[in-house]
């Protein structure tokens, strides 16, 4: 799709240049590419390569997901400098993205709204198991919460647990055990109904460090649990899917369903809300990650429709297949793809540097590079 969208523009072929290439030092970039780094995901060579895990759809291993991704990104922006190219993600930015507690201490701290949590910023204790978590959870009076490895994405190894008197725990996950113990994500959402059973997911769960945070009460929409999946593309809200769920994850490919957007904005108005507010959330939320081109929000509706809170903000979250930019966001017509290929168009045409700019060290958010327009032979790098 983003081939497509450049195409569209009039562009030359993207240049693809694969993660396992990056992941083996045999990446090589060419001046003045703009170079944007996609979702490693989706390749069992390449999540091989990251987890050292033999199943992808094995939940273990995030934490050495992590680590090597984030070397690898830095790599790469060394590279993108070395060779005079333009870098449309921040490894800095993806570091704080790719963790669940730095992420939600960095918006925190911006006074960006999220739900409460005892694992917010750097300095947030370790979570070595269930224990930990109930401790945790008794001291920041949470009954009802989520948690999530650290590293995680696509609500993989995501847990909703609720607890009650007489010590009463319930979960309900994607996360399925098999008899050897691994962990496994599956299509089906599930309910784990005893204490022991959510305690030894959790201890499972927890070498690869784990975030916690409070179970907001989600507005719904017919019925079913409904959140928003905000793309900021240059630091505008261009496109909006809400997504409804019958359980607490609302991700499309664990049985959610796309909304009625009208209808979603239609409840915030009635209930006296403000729907320009609650998408100026999702900008300040994009003004925290200054490097990055576009920015996926998960914009939390409270029960009501009044209140918002930011439960994710995703380094690739621009995956939304037919979905074109709302109205007055300057996306009008274009998905998120082709949003981003006019945003860089714009952002780095306003004027062609000269020799002596482009040897002179700039700011990463001023740096410009010659237009690239119809018929040339530059290429557009992504990884």
């Amino acid at each position: 799709m983003f081939q497509d969208a450049a195409r569209a523009a009039g562009l030359a072929p993207v240049r693809v240049v694969p993660w396992r290439e990056v992941l083996r030092g045999r990446a090589e970039f060419r001046p003045e590419e703009w170079v944007r780094l996609d979702s490693p995901g989706e390749e069992p060579e390449v999540d091989r390569m990251l987890r050292d895990v033999d199943d992808p759809a094995r939940v273990e291993g995030t934490a050495r997901w992590y680590e090597r991704f984030v070397t690898a990104a830095r790599e790469v922006s060394t590279a993108v400098a070395a060779a005079g190219a333009v870098p449309l993600d921040d490894p800095v930015d993806l570091a704080v993205f790719f963790d669940k507690r730095l992420c939600h201490g960095v918006l925190r701290t911006a006074g960006v709204p999220v739900p409460d949590s005892p694992t917010s910023g750097s300095g947030a204790p370790v979570v070595r198991g269930w224990d930990d978590v109930r401790a945790l959870a008794a001291g920041a009076g949470l009954r009802r919460m989520f948690v999530k490895p650290a590293h995680g994405s696509s609500a993989s190894g995501v847990l909703a647990v609720e607890t009650a008197g007489g010590g009463r725990v319930h979960a309900t996950t994607s996360v399925e055990r098999d008899a050897r113990g691994r962990l496994f994500n599956s299509l089906r959402v599930r309910r784990y109904t005893t204490e022991r059973e959510v305690a030894d997911l959790v201890d499972a769960l927890a070498p690869d460090g784990l975030h916690i945070e409070r179970w907001l009460p989600k507005a719904s929409q017919q019925g079913r649990a409904t959140d928003l999946r905000v793309v900021v593309t240059a630091g505008r809200a261009t496109h909006v899917v809400v997504r409804t769920s019958r359980h607490p994850m609302t991700n499309l490919h664990l049985g959610g369903a796309r909304g009625d957007l009208a209808a979603a904005r239609a409840a915030v108005e009635a209930a006296g809300g403000d729907w320009s507010g609650a998408l100026d959330v999702c900008e300040r939320t994009a003004r925290c990650f200054p490097g990055s081109l576009r920015v996926g929000v998960d914009l939390l509706p409270v029960r009501g429709w009044r209140r918002f809170a930011v439960g994710e903000a995703n380094a690739f979250g621009d995956l939304l297949p037919g979905l074109t930019g709302l109205p007055g966001s300057g996306a009008e017509g274009r998905d998120t793809y082709a949003a981003q290929v006019a945003a860089v168009r714009e952002r780095w045409a306003a004027r062609s540097p000269t020799p002596h700019d482009r040897n002179r060290p700039r700011p990463k958010d001023q740096r410009r590079v010659r237009p690239h327009e119809r018929g040339t032979t530059h290429d557009r790098a992504v990884v």
